[in-house]
């Protein structure tokens, strides 16, 4: 797989994040969310592409120095091959280059794959936050990275 290339969502490539939204949350967002985010000027998107398929994307809001992740999924098809790894790096770079010096992120307390990712990028769990989730109802953990 070397055709991969990482940009900033944008409105040519909203479909194919709702698509991966739909398939990836039982509580997905909605278009206009998505373009709402768009305008947003705390908000960072970045979409990764296998050749001309969007096959992941990944969002943030910073705030002075933080930076909290708010949605990370990759196409059901396309998961077990890093890129997962390859959009949170792309965060974490974006992030820096903000100024962040932290990372925050809530995850369901069920989604080991998840926990994991974020583990293997130096997050850590802080807390929980009871019945963060809904569809199903589910806790949510707080990660944080304080060392960008």
């Amino acid at each position: 797989m070397t055709d991969i290339s990482i940009e900033k969502m944008n409105a040519s490539n909203i479909l194919g994040v709702k698509e991966i939204c739909d398939l990836s949350f039982s509580s997905p967002w909605s278009i206009d969310s998505l373009n709402k985010e768009l305008t947003n000027e705390r908000a960072a998107y970045i979409v990764i592409k296998l050749g001309d398929k969007i096959v992941g994307f990944g969002g943030m809001w910073t705030l002075f120095d933080e930076a909290d992740i708010t949605n990370i999924a990759v196409h059901p098809d396309y998961r077990g091959h890093n890129f997962g790894d390859i959009i949170v790096e792309n965060l974490i770079k974006i992030a820096k280059e903000l100024g962040a010096t932290s990372m925050t992120l809530e995850v369901r307390a069920s989604n080991t794959p998840a926990i994991n990712l974020y583990k293997k990028h130096n997050f850590t769990i802080e807390g929980t936050r009871k019945n963060f989730y809904e569809n199903p109802k589910e806790d949510g953990h707080i990660m944080w990275n304080y060392n960008l």
